[in-house]
């Protein structure tokens, strides 16, 4: 029998539409990512990580030109801390990337045992909201418009403290930070329903970051971190809930198997990587400034084909969701078609879009395998060669 070629065809217009998508896709990776991090076990040092922020600018810039879709890097403050950085600036966009969210760490520090911006010292939240405040400095000298908060805060036990004290306070904090944003920056305001904190967590779900977004004005959203929900927890629900408001700022994309696992993102449900690039596409312009960002701790594996590989299945995920016929989609959720409209998803979903990637990675000028390309070249060997290998201990980071 004759190959008839595939049942289902994608085309030309869709795959077209699709192509020119892609080639603006744009995935920002972590400097962090690319050093020595692991868990709070053990940090497994890698041949060549990079020790420097430098050198994570260095990889960064190496794996966007492999990929063509990352042309920003997040920073991490203190771990990334320099004294001029309008050079570091010049140095990143000297090879081929800019600087993108600024991250502060106001979890590592021993004054922060019981909280940062919620602590029940003023002493001790005054120095987190100033370290906050730096790092909105550090955004207008390095031309960053995204602050990326996290925070730790949380208690063990119940009794431990006022939660509605904490609450409070917190907001005071985050809205002197907000006030002091660059123009044009936003703060993306990530949560986690547990760890380190047992017992509650001051941002424990979305809901609560949108919450307090709304107290904070326009400037402040929400970052959904996909690692960073209980079992079962309806992700994609989330993104078009926060799309709908105009309150979805960000991603910190990663994979979950148990808790916060900090895995290749797609690597344990895809099809969930799918759903939530499903609801971006039908978002339209409601998502243009949706910042993406890869966050994830790299610790068994090669630094830079795992950051590659994480930007592969982010590539695949959205080329899926970029065919998804929604014409039909649409006619049959009005037609109450409940498996009809699920097989329109399917369909989109078991399409091979390896060729179309191909395809895109060639008009970027970049390799059709960035994996392969990847493994062939000599730059892994060679940084190795040129930085050794960092010691290693506990924790998460060691570098920095």
């Amino acid at each position: 029998m004759a190959d008839q070629g595939p049942l289902n065809p994608i085309p030309s217009a869709r795959t077209e539409a699709a192509r020119a998508a892609l080639r603006r896709q744009a995935i920002e990776t972590p400097s962090w990512g690319y050093g020595n991090s692991g868990t709070r076990f053990k940090t497994f040092p890698w041949p060549g990580a990079a020790r420097t922020v430098y050198e994570k600018i260095d990889d960064a810039a190496y794996v966007h030109r492999l990929t063509g879709v990352a042309p920003s890097v997040a920073l991490h403050i203190p771990w990334d801390r320099v004294d001029d950085w309008r050079a570091l600036r010049r140095y990143a966009e000297e090879r081929g990337v800019a600087i993108g969210a600024i991250n502060p760490n106001v979890f590592q520090d021993d004054d922060y045992r019981l909280g940062s911006l919620c602590h029940p010292d003023a002493r001790v939240r005054r120095k987190a909201v100033d370290h906050l405040l730096e790092c909105t400095e550090i955004m207008a000298a390095t031309g960053s418009d995204v602050l990326s908060v996290w925070l730790a805060d949380g208690t063990n036990y119940a009794g431990q403290d006022d939660l509605v004290r904490r609450k409070e306070v917190l907001e005071e904090g985050l809205r002197e930070v907000a006030e002091a944003l660059p123009e044009g920056g936003r703060m993306l305001l990530e949560y986690k329903f547990f760890e380190p904190a047992f017992y509650h967590t001051d941002l424990a779900d979305w809901g609560m970051a949108y919450a307090m977004t709304l107290k904070l004005g326009e400037r402040a959203q929400v970052l959904v971190d996909t690692g960073h929900h209980a079992q079962g927890t309806n992700i994609p629900h989330i993104v078009a809930f926060l799309l709908s408001e105009g309150k979805l700022g960000g991603f910190h994309f990663n994979a979950r198997k148990y808790a916060d696992d900090d895995l290749i993102v797609g690597s344990e449900n895809p099809f969930e990587l799918f759903d939530i690039f499903v609801k971006l596409v039908e978002a339209g312009d409601r998502a243009a400034d949706v910042a993406y960002m890869i966050d994830q701790s790299h610790n068994i594996e090669p630094k830079l084909e795992a950051m590659v590989q994480s930007l592969v299945n982010c590539q695949v995920a959205y080329a899926k969701a970029l065919i998804v016929d929604y014409p039909a989609l649409r006619e049959a959720q009005r037609a109450g078609d409940v498996l009809g409209a699920h097989r329109v998803l399917l369909d989109a979903y078991q399409s091979d879009v390896r060729p179309l990637l191909a395809e895109v990675r060639h008009e970027l000028g970049v390799p059709a395998d960035p994996i392969r390309a990847l493994r062939d070249d000599d730059y892994p060997q060679r940084i190795a060669r040129e930085r050794g290998v960092a010691a290693a201990g506990g924790g998460y980071p060691t570098d920095g």
